[in-house]
């Protein structure tokens, strides 16, 4: 088992848990973990306001406490870390019920939403060895490609010079709520703030190729219950 740092100083399960977990770089580690990712830089992007220096002692903590172990260049959960797994989604379960209005301006990023975008391509609804998935959105003038060659996809701010499948317009609130389920992707389609251009193959598809975000079934839940 980690070692234990009496933090709080309270012989208490709950305080010991946070004395490892309670800050909050530590839990959006976890999230990121939980939900498939392992590789430094990739933790780095998907935390952006996380230095590295920063990454590296949160990592450095959560091995120490046995939580997190190295394996090779990758990041993985022990058991113990595995096992946070309904605490992790429980936090998103309670924040979806009890905290999850409308976004502040400052949490609007596009680069980060396309960037978890593209960890939740589903490659396997795609044929062929190469797709390319254009993102435009009304009020960032940067582009993104998520890019996926041979089963793997990845984010790219410069055109990769390949034949585009399907873009996608929006402003950046509304694809965050599609991708967050707060707004339904027909129901952005049909009000049209999203738009599609491109293979009827791929745009009738979307909804599998894209998959939501891990929390968005909390979210569609409390968006289905009535007031």
């Amino acid at each position: 088992m980690g070692r234990h740092d009496p933090g709080a100083g309270q012989y208490c399960p709950i305080s010991r848990t946070l004395d490892v977990v309670g800050e909050r770089w530590s839990l959006l580690i976890l999230r990121d973990l939980l939900t498939g990712t392992t590789r430094f830089n990739d933790l780095s992007r998907g935390l952006p306001g996380l230095s590295r220096t920063l990454l590296t002692k949160r990592l450095r903590h959560l091995e120490r406490h046995g939580v997190v172990e190295r394996s090779g260049t990758r990041y993985v959960l022990t058991p113990s870390g595995r096992a946070l797994e309904p605490v992790v989604f429980g936090l998103a379960q309670w924040g979806a019920d009890w905290m999850f209005g409308d976004p502040q301006p400052e949490e609007l990023d596009a680069q980060l939403l396309v960037w978890w975008m593209h960890t939740r391509v589903d490659t396997s609804v795609l044929a062929g060895d190469r797709h390319v998935l254009h993102l435009r959105f009304d009020d960032d003038a940067r582009r993104f490609w998520i890019l996926v060659e041979h089963g793997t996809p990845s984010v790219c701010m410069t055109d990769p010079g390949f034949p585009v499948d399907v873009t996608i317009s929006s402003d950046v609130a509304s694809l965050y709520a599609v991708w967050l389920g707060r707004l339904p992707l027909t129901a952005a389609l049909r009000s049209g703030r999203v738009h599609l251009d491109g293979s009827t193959a791929v745009t009738r598809r979307l909804d599998e190729v894209l998959q939501l975000s891990p929390v968005a079934p909390f979210v569609a839940a409390m968006r289905a219950t009535p007031a």
